[in-house]
C-alpha cells in the first residue's frame, strides 16, 4: 500500500479482510475491557447524542442483545457512505493517478471496517435468532435508522469530512463502552462457550464474554481510526 493511514489500513496488508480487527487472547481481552471501563467516554456531538437518545427511546436503556443487534446494523453505515463518496471521487480523478491511489486506499479501509461490522451483525443475528421479533420494531425501524444515518454520514462527509469522522468516533466509542458494560453485567457468560456458525470466519472463543470483549475491542480500533482521520483532508 502506498499509505499507512492507521491501525486498520495497516491490518489490511497483514490479514484477510474479515474477522476481528486484531485477534487477542483471553488475558489481553480482559485487560482491554478493564482499560475501556477506566477510560472516560468521548464528549459526544449533538448528532451522536441524538442518535443514542433515539436508540434508548426505541429499545430501552437496558443493554439487550437485540439492542446491540440494531447497533451493529447501524454501525456499518458510515463506512458504506465513505466508500460511496470515494468511488465517485475515483471516477472523477482517475487521471491523477497518485491522488486516485490515495482515494482507493481509503476505499479499501472503509470496506475492511464495514466487513468487520458486518461480522458483528451476523453474530448478533445468530445469537438473537430464537427471540420473538416484532416485525416493525426489529426490522423496519432499524432499516429506517440506518437509512437516516447513512444520509447524514454521506452529507457530512461530502461537506466536511471532519464532521462525519467525529460522529463515527463518537458512535464507536459509545459501542466500545457499552460492550464492556454488557460483559460486566453478565458474569455467567464467562463459562458459556461460543460455538456459532461464524467461528471459522470470526474465530472461536472460550466464552461468550471473550467474544463480546473482542467485538468491543474492534469498536475501539474503529474509533481510533476515525480519530486519526479527523483533521486530515478528505483523501489526503
Amino acid at each position: 500500500m502506498s499509505e499507512r493511514i492507521g491501525p486498520v489500513t495497516a491490518a489490511i496488508g497483514e490479514r484477510k479482510p474479515f474477522g476481528p480487527m486484531e485477534r487477542l487472547d483471553h488475558d489481553r481481552l480482559v485487560e482491554e475491557q478493564r482499560a475501556t471501563m477506566g477510560t472516560p467516554r468521548r464528549r459526544a456531538s449533538l448528532s451522536a447524542r441524538g442518535l443514542f437518545a433515539v436508540m434508548d427511546l426505541l429499545y430501552g436503556e437496558a443493554r439487550t442483545l437485540e439492542k446491540f443487534r440494531v447497533l451493529e446494523l447501524v454501525a456499518r453505515v458510515p463506512y458504506q457512505a465513505w466508500e460511496n463518496v470515494a468511488y465517485v471521487a475515483v471516477t472523477h480523478t482517475s487521471r491523477q493517478t497518485g491522488f486516485a491511489r490515495r482515494v482507493f486506499d481509503r476505499v479499501r479501509t472503509a470496506r475492511f471496517e464495514q466487513d468487520n461490522e458486518q461480522w458483528h451483525l451476523l453474530i448478533l443475528e445468530e445469537l438473537t435468532s430464537g427471540d420473538r421479533r416484532p416485525w416493525i420494531r426489529t426490522r423496519i425501524v432499524p432499516q429506517l435508522l440506518a437509512f437516516a444515518y447513512y444520509q447524514l454520514s454521506w452529507f457530512m462527509f461530502a461537506v466536511n469530512p471532519h464532521w462525519s469522522y467525529r460522529l463515527n468516533a463518537d458512535f464507536e466509542d459509545h459501542a466500545e463502552h457499552e460492550y464492556a458494560l454488557l460483559v460486566d453485567e453478565h458474569p455467567e457468560w464467562e463459562t458459556e462457550r461460543y460455538e456459532g456458525q461464524f467461528t471459522e470466519d470470526f474465530g472461536a472463543f472460550d466464552s461468550l464474554a471473550d467474544l463480546f470483549r473482542q467485538i468491543g475491542y474492534d469498536e475501539r480500533l474503529h474509533k481510533e481510526e476515525s480519530e486519526l482521520l479527523l483533521d486530515r483532508a478528505r483523501f489526503g
